[in-house]
């Protein structure tokens, strides 16, 4: 019994110092690589041809300078006039006022129908250069 206890711990030393001088450790060492945060200068063509490839947006500062003003001035008015017409459909079928009545609006490309029925009131936009058209049917409540 004793016998055994020895070659145990015979292999357990030869175990442990045997394989413990072929165990190598290293140290990581952060490198950054681009050169606005100190890595190396040569990267920078590389990460700009890089951004450049990824970049999706083509306006530029110049051509956001570049408006016209009465372009912007008729979105702006085409923007108003249907935010209007949002808010009368639906305060006349929530609330207590008149009902529609059946009319067309037609805002630069677009056609705007009001159909009051028995379910709700149907607004059927159409686009007149592609010929697109939605349908949207308010309910009544």
């Amino acid at each position: 019994m004793k016998f055994s206890y020895m070659v145990s711990f015979l292999v357990f030393i030869l175990f442990f110092t045997g394989f413990g001088s072929a165990v190598v450790a290293q140290q990581f060492v952060y490198e950054p690589k681009n050169p606005a945060f100190g890595g190396n200068p040569m990267n920078y063509q590389w990460l700009m041809s890089s951004a450049n490839t990824q970049n999706q947006h083509e306006a530029t500062a110049a051509s956001r300078l570049e408006r016209n003003p009465l372009a912007d001035f008729e979105a702006s008015l085409q923007r108003q006039v249907l935010s209007q017409l949002t808010r009368d459909i639906v305060r006349r079928q929530v609330g207590d006022d008149d009902l529609l009545k059946e009319s067309r609006f037609e805002f630069g490309e677009f056609n705007i129908e009001l159909l009051p029925g028995l379910d709700g009131v149907t607004v059927i936009i159409s686009n007149i250069m592609t010929g697109d058209e939605t349908s949207i049917t308010i309910p009544n409540f």
